[in-house]
């Protein structure tokens, strides 16, 4: 079977749906996941259903149960000190390399994506806003340009999403981004490292505001 540019299989398209809603928030925390039910909702046989679960479960947003269901995982704050750990460590050099390898076309799709989360934020759309800001730092990953890194980051990518769509402050997050995207144009890398401190430190602070 071919597939071109842009093919998307049934079982990547439940799994993005189903990722989707758990990180928008449509599906909460401790919810079940039902294979027959959820292949019923979605009009899809229970196969690509049951791959969608197992990739969640590989990508930490479901927790399974036995035999066929599953239910969206409840993150505690040791699960959240341990993402902000992994963020301290790889975030730093991730920027650093995107500042000096970035390229004009890069950059212009770097833009596009802060553009997108200043409207939403203004707009008070916070599905989008958090998307943007989700693809904001998967674009800085690309510009980085080191394979080991991108597979490094892969199967942490959702959490790390999860955990940025955890805050509040949609204006301060997008202006966080403007600061960073500011230094990566000018390939400024000592303000790299002070803005993306400080960004980890607002993140820190925003969950705590959030969180019970």
């Amino acid at each position: 079977m071919s597939q071109g540019e842009g093919f998307e299989s049934e079982s990547e398209r439940v799994t993005r749906r189903l990722r989707d809603d758990i990180l928008d928030g449509v599906r909460a925390p401790g919810d079940r996941l039902v294979e027959r039910d959820l292949a019923e909702e979605l009009g899809v046989s229970r196969v690509p259903v049951r791959d969608a679960l197992k990739a969640l479960v590989a990508e930490g947003l479901v927790t399974p149960r036995p035999r066929s269901w599953a239910v969206v995982r409840e993150f505690t704050d040791s699960d959240v000190a341990d993402l902000n750990e992994v963020r301290a460590a790889f975030e730093p050099l991730t920027f650093r390399l995107a500042a000096e390898r970035r390229t004009r076309e890069g950059l212009e799709r770097l833009r596009a994506m802060l553009d997108e989360e200043f409207a939403a934020a203004r707009a008070n759309d916070a599905v989008r806003a958090r998307r943007a800001g989700a693809d904001f730092h998967e674009v800085v990953t690309e510009l980085a340009s080191n394979e080991l890194l991108t597979e490094i980051e892969r199967p942490v990518r959702s959490r790390l999403r999860w955990l940025m769509a955890q805050h509040d402050d949609l204006l301060a997050v997008a202006e966080q981004h403007e600061g960073l995207y500011t230094a990566i144009a000018n390939r400024d890398v000592t303000a790299i490292d002070r803005l993306v401190g400080e960004h980890l430190k607002a993140s820190q602070h925003l969950m705590t505001r959030v969180r019970p």
